[in-house]
C-alpha cells in the first residue's frame, strides 16, 4: 500500500514545476512587451523662408571727424593785445578782426622814418641846386682856362697863369662830380627810407589779426593785456568744421574693390554719428602707402556737414556703399551654424516634416536695421526654402519635427 502516495506525491511535485515555468514564462513575456522601443516624438522647431532682395555692398569701418583745415593764429609782431573781438566757440568768417594789438610804437616809428624822408629829399634837392650851381661854375672856369691858353700861345699870359686857368676848371669839374655823387646818395638814403617806412607800415597793420579761414574758434589762450609774441605763443586755433573730413581704414584685401568702384564714380561714404542721423559724403583720398604695422590702408572722405553733425575728433561709424548686388539669398542669421566642414543649415521638407544638412556658402551679414540680422548666401540655399531657426540643436538628419508659430505670433497669443 506504500507505493501509491509516491506517484501522488512526484506528481504534485511536477505540476508545481510546470506552474513556476508558465508565470517565469508571462513575466518574460510582459516584460519583453515593456522595453520594446518607441519613436521618439516631433522636435519643436520654429522655421524661416530663404527670401532673395537686391543688397548692398558695403563696408564698415570705424572712422575718426577731421576738420577741413587747421590755423594755429599767431602774432606777427610783438606786442600786447588791447582787445579781443570774438569769444570762446564762437564761428568766425575769413577776414573777421580777432586781436588788436598795441599800435603806439610802431606809429612812432613811422613818424621818425616820415622825417628821415623829409630830410633826404631836402638833401636830394640841395643836391640838384649844388650840381647846377657846379656845372655852370665849371664852364666859366673851363671857357677862363681855354682863353688862357689861347694868350698864352700869343705871349700874353704865363704858362703858369694858364696852369692855374687849368687847375680850376678841373677842380670845378669835380665839384660837379661831387655833388652828382650827393644827390644819388640822397636818392638811395631816400629808397631806403621809403622801404623802412612800408615795412613799418605793414607791421602796423599787423598789429590788428584777422581770421585767416571761416571756422569755428577754440580756446582763447590769451587775454587783453598780455604780451603776443612774433611767430611764437599760439592766440586761439580755427578749426574749419564745413566741410569736413573723415579719415578710416580698411584691410588691405579689400583695396582693389574699393579702387575698382572708385574709378566708376566716386564712392558714397556714409558716417552714423552717435545719437544722430546718418550723413553722406564722398571718398576723396586713399592713401599711397599700406601701414605695415596694421596692414591697413588710410582712406579720407569729405562731408558738407552743413549741419554741423560731425565734430572734429568725433568717432563715427562708416560705411562704404560700393554696389548694389542684384537678386541675393537672404536668409536669418541664427539660422547658419558653424560645423566641421563650415557652415551649413538645416532643411525643413513640408511633405514629411523632416530635416536634413545642406551646407552653404556665408558670402557677409547684413544689417539691414530690422531686429535679426541676415546672412547672405552665396551658394547652398534658394528662394523659398524653409529653414530651421531655432532648436536647431536636438536636431539630426531625417528627425521629424512639429513647427511652432513665429515668434512674434507666440508673443501675440500669450
Amino acid at each position: 500500500m506504500s507505493p501509491p502516495p509516491l506517484i501522488a506525491k512526484s506528481a504534485w511535485s511536477g505540476g508545481l514545476i510546470l506552474c513556476i515555468a508558465l508565470l517565469i514564462s508571462s513575466a518574460c513575456t510582459r516584460q519583453g512587451a515593456t522595453s520594446s522601443p518607441t519613436a521618439p516624438p516631433p522636435q519643436a522647431v520654429r522655421a524661416v523662408q530663404a527670401t532673395t532682395a537686391d543688397v548692398p555692398l558695403e563696408i564698415a569701418a570705424l572712422g575718426t571727424v577731421e576738420a577741413n583745415s587747421t590755423v594755429e593764429v599767431k602774432a606777427r609782431v610783438t606786442a600786447p593785445i588791447t582787445r579781443v573781438h570774438f569769444a570762446e566757440g564762437q564761428d568766425v568768417q575769413q577776414g573777421q578782426l580777432l586781436f588788436d594789438l598795441d599800435p603806439e610804437p610802431f606809429r612812432r616809428q613811422l613818424a621818425q622814418i616820415e622825417a628821415n624822408i623829409a630830410r633826404d629829399a631836402a638833401l636830394a634837392k640841395q643836391a640838384e641846386a649844388n650840381i647846377n650851381r657846379d656845372v655852370a661854375q665849371a664852364k666859366n672856369l673851363e671857357a677862363i682856362a681855354a682863353r688862357s691858353l689861347k694868350l698864352q700861345q700869343e705871349g700874353i699870359l704865363s704858362r703858369e697863369q694858364t696852369e692855374q686857368a687849368r687847375t680850376a676848371a678841373d677842380s670845378a669839374g669835380a665839384a660837379v662830380q661831387s655833388s652828382r655823387a650827393a644827390l644819388e646818395s640822397a636818392k638811395a638814403a631816400e629808397t631806403a627810407d621809403r622801404a623802412h617806412f612800408n615795412e613799418t607800415r605793414l607791421l602796423l597793420d599787423y598789429t590788428r589779426i584777422y581770421a585767416p579761414i571761416t571756422g569755428r574758434a577754440g580756446v582763447i589762450s590769451t587775454k587783453v593785456g598780455s604780451l603776443a609774441k612774433q611767430n611764437d605763443n599760439t592766440l586761439v586755433t580755427l578749426l574749419e568744421t564745413a566741410p569736413v573730413q573723415v579719415a578710416f581704414s580698411i584691410p588691405e584685401n579689400l583695396l582693389p574693390q574699393i579702387r575698382q568702384y572708385q574709378s566708376r564714380q566716386p564712392l558714397a561714404i556714409t558716417a552714423l554719428p552717435e545719437g544722430q542721423r546718418a550723413v553722406t559724403g564722398q571718398l576723396h583720398f586713399i592713401d599711397n602707402t599700406v601701414d605695415p604695422t596694421t596692414g591697413g590702408i588710410k582712406l579720407k572722405a569729405r562731408f558738407a556737414n552743413a549741419t554741423q553733425a560731425l565734430w572734429p575728433g568725433q568717432f563715427v561709424n562708416v560705411k562704404a556703399e560700393l554696389t548694389v548686388e542684384k537678386a541675393r539669398v537672404l536668409v536669418a542669421a541664427q539660422a547658419v551654424q558653424t560645423g566641421p566642414q563650415g557652415k551649413f543649415v538645416w532643411i525643413l521638407d513640408p511633405a514629411t516634416s523632416t530635416v536634413a544638412m545642406r551646407e552653404v556658402t556665408l558670402a557677409r551679414m547684413l544689417n539691414t536695421g530690422q531686429p535679426n540680422e541676415q546672412a547672405v548666401i552665396s551658394a547652398g540655399l534658394a528662394q523659398g526654402e524653409s529653414v530651421i531657426s531655432e532648436g536647431q540643436k536636438r536636431l539630426m538628419p531625417g528627425v521629424k519635427v512639429r513647427l511652432l508659430p513665429p515668434a512674434a505670433a507666440a508673443v501675440g497669443k500669450t
